[in-house]
C-alpha cells in the first residue's frame, strides 16, 4: 500500500489513524484480503473495526510464521522506533502489506515503512535488542499490568484491545523528554525506591521490594507474596517504571536507569580519585602490544564464507561449533573471536539473504557503519552474554532465554575505561581495583547469584564476568588494545583506541575516505565507504583474499568464468563489480570476451523425434492434415519434430489415416509405407510414452 507522494509532515502512527489515511479502494483491499467482518450495526467506524481485527493477528506476536525476510524487515523497523525511511521497495514488503502489519508510503525520492504501534509493543524480543528495554519488557508483561499502564496515560479504564490502547502511552514513554520531567515529577516515596532498586541492580523479587517501600500488608498466593496494587510499587509500575515480570521480580527498564543513575554516576567520580591518579601518575606503557582491527572486515568476511555452500546455518539456532572452528582455522582467529563476531553478525541481519539487498539495513549501510551496528548490538545484550558458560544466547534453549544482569556490569567496565584510559594504558590490576570499589558491585553479584539459580547454570564472580569482557570481548570489537599479554593476566594493560573513545562517545569512529581499489589486477580492496550490499552482492564468483586490517576479495578470471558458465551475465557481473570499484584492464577484457556473439540459436520445445528416411514420406507428413499440425516445421534432416504435448497414440492414428504406420518400440521409433490392401503385415504393438526411451541412433532401415 504505497500512497502518492506527500508532505514531509511526521507520519501517523497509531493503526486506527493509518488506517483512515489510506485510500477506500485500499483498505477494501484489505478488508477482502484479511477476511473481516465489518458490522454496520456499530457506533465504530470502519478503519477501527479493521484494527480490531489486525490486532488479534499471530503474525506479530510469532513472527515465525513469517518469511525469513520479512521477519528481517520487521525487526529492523521496529529497532528504528517503528519508522525505517529506504530508498527502494526491499524484499519481504509485500507479505507484511499483504497482512496490514506495515505501511507505506512516498516521501521525496525515499520510502517510509511505518510499524504502527499497537503492533510494535506486540513483538517478541529478537537477538539485537535489548532485553531489559521498556519495549521488550512492556511486551512480555501481564495483562494486568499492560492495562495499568494503558489506563494511567489515557486518564481513563482501558478497553481491549489492549494493544489499540497502549499506543497512547507508547508514544509518551518513547519521548526522552517526556520521560525525563515523567521521572522528575514523582513523589518523593516513588523517587527514593526507584533510587534504592536502581542502586541494587534495578531488579528485586517482590518480597524485597515491598521491604523496600515499607509496605505492611502482605498477599500470598502460589508463587509466593504478592505485591499489592497500591502504594509506591503500584505508583511505579502504572507508570510503566517498574514492570514485573512472572513469576516474582521487578525490573526498572534501561531508559529510566539511565535518567534515575544520572545523579549516582556524577557522584560515583568523587570516590575513584586515588585510584586514577595513580593511573595518571606513571607510565604504564608495555613493552609489546596487540592492536586492536575493525570488526567490520572480519563480520563481512564470516557474511562471505558463510554463503558458500556447506555453510547452512538453521534460523533461531545457535552458529554450531564445527563451522566456528573451521571459520577460525581459515581466518586465523580464535574460537571465541569468531563466535562474538558471529552472533551479532546472525543479529544485526549480515548472515540472512535480505543483507545483499540495498533498501534495508544492513545492506543500505556503508561497510564503516558495521564498527557502530556491532558495538551497540553487543551493548543491548540480546545475543551475546559473557555470564553464560556458552556466551552465544541461541545456544540457550528458548524457554531459558532469561536475560541476565550483564549490562549492568558492562557499563561499569566502560565507564571505568571513560574514566581512566583517556589515550593511557591502565594495568589490569588498577582497573580490577576501580571495579571492586564500585558500589554496583555488591548488587551485581546478588542479580548473578539469583539469575544463575533461575537458568540453572554455575554463577559466575562479578570481576570475572568483568575481566572476560574487558580482555577477550572489548579487544575483539575494536575497543581496546592489550599489551604484556600472558596467560595469567598479569602485567597486562589496556588503552583504548580512538575508536572505542569515539564509539563509548556515541560518535561515529573517523574513517579513511579512500574509496575501494584494485591492489593489483585480481585482488579488491574494500574501501569503508563501500555498501555493504554491494560487498555481499560479489559472493557468488568473488573469493575471500586477506581479512585482517583490510578486506580483500579476489576475482580471479576462473571464478568469472565460472560465474559466467553458470548462468550469471557478464554485463550483471561488469555492473556489481564497478559498483565497488572501476574495473582492471585484464578482468574487463576477460569479460568483453565472454559477452561476444559468435551466433544464435532458437529454443523450440518437443516431445519426440520422428525418424523417417523416406523424403516422400516426410513430405507427406509435413504436408497432409491432420497429420502436419502435430510436427514442428521446419524439422531436421532425416526425420520430423513432435510438437510439446501430442499424445502418441493420437500421432499413431493420425499418420495411419494417411497409410503411414509408426512403429513405437522400447528401443527405436519410425515410420513405414503401409503394403497395399490384401498384404497389409501386422502392426506392432505401441507402447505408452512412458516406455520410450531417447536415442541418438537411427533406426534399422524399415523392411
Amino acid at each position: 500500500m504505497v500512497k502518492g507522494s506527500v508532505a514531509a509532515e511526521e507520519s501517523p502512527r497509531r493503526l486506527d489513524e493509518i488506517l483512515r489515511a489510506l485510500p477506500e479502494s485500499e483498505i477494501k483491499g484489505l478488508i477482502h484480503r484479511m477476511g473481516i467482518r465489518i458490522d454496520a450495526a456499530k457506533r465504530i467506524d470502519v478503519p477501527s473495526q479493521v484494527a480490531r481485527a489486525l490486532v488479534g493477528l499471530p503474525d506479530v506476536r510469532d513472527p515465525s510464521r513469517l518469511p525469513t525476510a520479512s521477519r528481517e524487515l520487521l525487526h529492523r523497523t521496529a529497532e528504528a522506533g517503528g519508522v525505517l525511511v529506504v530508498p527502494s521497495l526491499p524484499a519481504g514488503l509485500e507479505p507484511l502489506i499483504g497482512r496490514g502489519v506495515v505501511y507505506a508510503r512516498k516521501v521525496d525520492k525515499s520510502i517510509e515503512l511505518v510499524l504502527p504501534i499497537a503492533f510494535l509493543v506486540q513483538l517478541k524480543s529478537w537477538e539485537s535488542e535489548d532485553p531489559r528495554s521498556l519495549r521488550a519488557l512492556l511486551a512480555q508483561s501481564s495483562f494486568e499490568t499492560m492495562n495499568a499502564v494503558a489506563a494511567h496515560y489515557l486518564g481513563r479504564p482501558a478497553t481491549p484491545p489492549i494493544a489499540l490502547s497502549l499506543e497512547h502511552a507508547w508514544e509518551m514513554l518513547s519521548n526522552p523528554e517526556y520521560l525525563a520531567e515523567e521521572v522528575g515529577r514523582l513523589a518523593p516515596v516513588e523517587r527514593r525506591l526507584l533510587e534504592a532498586i536502581e542502586a541494587v541492580g534495578g531488579e528485586v523479587e517482590t518480597q524485597e521490594l515491598l521491604d523496600l517501600e515499607r509496605e505492611p500488608m502482605r498477599l500470598r498466593s502460589a508463587t509466593g507474596v504478592t505485591a499489592s496494587r497500591r502504594g509506591a510499587g503500584f505508583a511505579l509500575e502504572r507508570r510503566g517504571f517498574l514492570i514485573p515480570i512472572h513469576p516474582n521480580r521487578h525490573v526498572i527498564p534501561t531508559e529510566v536507569v539511565a535518567i534515575v543513575g544520572a545523579e549516582r554516576r556524577l557522584l560515583r567520580e568523587k570516590r575513584r580519585e586515588q585510584i586514577r591518579s595513580f593511573v595518571i601518575a606513571e607510565d604504564h606503557a608495555p613493552r609489546r602490544a596487540r592492536f586492536a582491527t575493525d570488526p567490520a572486515h572480519l563480520a563481512l568476511g564470516l557474511a562471505f564464507a558463510i554463503r558458500e555452500p556447506g555453510s547452512d546455518v538453521r534460523p533461531g539456532v545457535g552458529t554450531p561449533r564445527s563451522l566456528l572452528v573451521r571459520l577460525g582455522q581459515r581466518f586465523g582467529r580464535d574460537q571465541e573471536t569468531i563466535g562474538l563476531i558471529a552472533a551479532l553478525s546472525r543479529a544485526i541481519g549480515l548472515w540472512e539473504a535480505p543483507a545483499a539487498s540495498p533498501a534495508t539495513p544492513p545492506g543500505s549501510l556503508q561497510v564503516h557503519e558495521l564498527t557502530q551496528l556491532l558495538f551497540a548490538t553487543w551493548r543491548r545484550g540480546g545475543a551475546w552474554d559473557e555470564a553464560r558458560p556458552e556466551r552465544e544466547v541461541l545456544r540457550a534453549a528458548s524457554d531459558s532465554r532469561d536475560a541476565s544482569p550483564i549490562s549492568a556490569l558492562r557499563e561499569m567496565v566502560l565507564d571505568a575505561l571513560h574514566d581512566l584510559g583517556e589515550g593511557r594504558w591502565v594495568p589490569w590490576e588498577a582497573l580490577e581495583s576501580y571495579l571492586a570499589a564500585d558500589e554496583r558491585i555488591a548488587g551485581a553479584e546478588r542479580l548473578v547469584k539469583r539469575w544463575a539459580e533461575r537458568s540453572n547454570v554455575e554463577a559466575t564472580a562479578p570481576l570475572e564476568i568483568t575481566r572476560r569482557i574487558a580482555l577477550e570481548t572489548l579487544p575483539a570489537l575494536g575497543i581496546l588494545d592489550l599489551g604484556g599479554v600472558d596467560e595469567e593476566s598479569s602485567g597486562v594493560a589496556l588503552r583504548l583506541t580512538p575508536r572505542g573513545r569515539a564509539l563509548l562517545a556515541g560518535m561515529a569512529p573517523t574513517i579513511d575516505v579512500s574509496g575501494s581499489k584494485f591492489i593489483d589486477t585480481q585482488a579488491l580492496r574494500i574501501g569503508p565507504t563501500a555498501k555493504v550490499a554491494a560487498v555481499l552482492g560479489l559472493a557468488p564468483f568473488a573469493e575471500l583474499g586477506r581479512v585482517n586490517e583490510e578486506l580483500d576479495l579476489v576475482l580471479s578470471p576462473p571464478s568469472l568464468a565460472k560465474a559466467l558458465s553458470v548462468g550469471f551475465d557478464s554485463d550483471g557481473v561488469r555492473a556489481r563489480i564497478e559498483a565497488i570499484a572501476p574495473l582492471p584492464e585484464t578482468l574487463s577484457r576477460i569479460l568483453v570476451q565472454a559477452s561476444v556473439v559468435i551466433g544464435k540459436a532458437s529454443f523450440t520445445g518437443a516431445s519426440g523425434f520422428l525418424w523417417i528416411e523416406d523424403p516422400e514420406i516426410r513430405e507427406l507428413l509435413r504436408t497432409r492434415r491432420p497429420a502436419a499440425e502435430m510436427f514442428i516445421d521446419p524439422s531436421p534432416p532425416g526425420g520430423l519434430l513432435i510438437e510439446a504435448g501430442v499424445d502418441l497414440e493420437r500421432l499413431i492414428r493420425r499418420c495411419r489415416a494417411l497409410g503411414v504406420e509408426v512403429e513405437a518400440e522400447v528401443g527405436a521409433v519410425r515410420a513405414a509405407r503401409l503394403t497395399p490392401a490384401g498384404g497389409t503385415e501386422t502392426p506392432h504393438r505401441t507402447s505408452s510414452t512412458s516406455s520410450m526411451r531417447r536415442t541418438r541412433t537411427p533406426p534399422p532401415r524399415a523392411r
